[in-house]
């Protein structure tokens, strides 16, 4: 992750977070313009996020929840004011998109698709959001009949479907295999997984987990490989490390179209 040094005013920030605002320990590791991200350099590091008014509701929610099944970071306090404020604790290692990550891709893959089924594994019934299936698919919906549709970024183009309506027709026909019934990271990328050395740390970027179908995550786990990589060389080894058992490529298909409208 980047970190590049700035200088703020605490004034800017909340009360309850100005004691961690402390000159020439934040720094700027923000990686997209939808939120603000800092880095906070005292006792073992702080995370700190900001965005619009009500977005990081669900994240600190879900964020709190890996934290205490020891999956993600613990949550020091979310506070929605002006902005919504999500403050954390750090989660030590790197992202996997580290140079030395990527430079032994069929042990990335290998590590990527294990870590993934061991979570997908896990007991869900006390997960906070248990149909996160059905919001993903009410959006999908909403998006078809607003002509929002692009699979430019999600699909390599041998996998595009012709139209908006070649894919929403595939959905439609095939969202019955579909089921809520696994924890999910929902945005499985490498950078949203810590490590150390490929020895799980913790996840982070938790807004769209909760219960929902296995499809998705196994679908963004292969796309980041892709995408990071350069190369879909190592996709299968991703596969057999998650268990083919357990991937329904009809499934796998139907959520990547879905994905095209979300």
């Amino acid at each position: 992750m980047k970190r590049t040094p700035i200088n703020v005013n605490p004034q800017d920030f909340p009360i309850e977070i100005r004691k961690y605002i402390i000159k020439d320990k934040i720094y700027d590791s923000s990686c997209s313009k939808a939120a603000k991200v800092y880095f906070i350099d005292i006792e073992s590091g702080y995370y700190l996020k900001r965005s619009e008014k009500g977005s990081l509701e669900r994240e600190a929610l879900m964020t709190n929840y890996f934290g205490k099944i020891g999956l993600g970071a613990k949550v020091v306090t979310y506070i929605s004011n002006e902005y919504d404020w999500l403050l954390t604790e750090r989660v030590f290692g790197e992202d996997l998109i580290h140079a030395k990550a990527l430079s032994d891709p069929c042990r990335l893959a290998e590590f990527t698709g294990k870590l993934l089924r061991k979570l997908h594994d896990r007991d869900y019934s006390d997960c906070p959001i248990q149909n996160r299936l059905s919001e993903v698919l009410e959006y999908a919906e909403n998006s078809m009949k607003n002509g929002s549709f692009s699979c430019e970024f999600h699909l390599p183009e041998k996998y595009r479907p012709a139209s908006l309506e070649e894919a929403w027709s595939f959905v439609e026909e095939n969202k019955h295999l579909l089921k809520a019934d696994t924890l999910i990271h929902g945005d499985y990328c490498l950078p949203n997984v810590m490590a150390e050395n490929l020895n799980f740390t913790g996840f982070i970027d938790l807004g769209n987990s909760g219960v929902s179908d296995r499809h998705f995550d196994i679908f963004w786990g292969a796309w980041t490989l892709q995408f990071n990589l350069h190369t879909d060389e190592y996709t299968n080894i991703f596969f057999d490390a998650y268990g083919r058992d357990r991937i329904d490529f009809k499934a796998l298909k139907t959520v990547a179209y879905i994905e095209c409208f979300t």
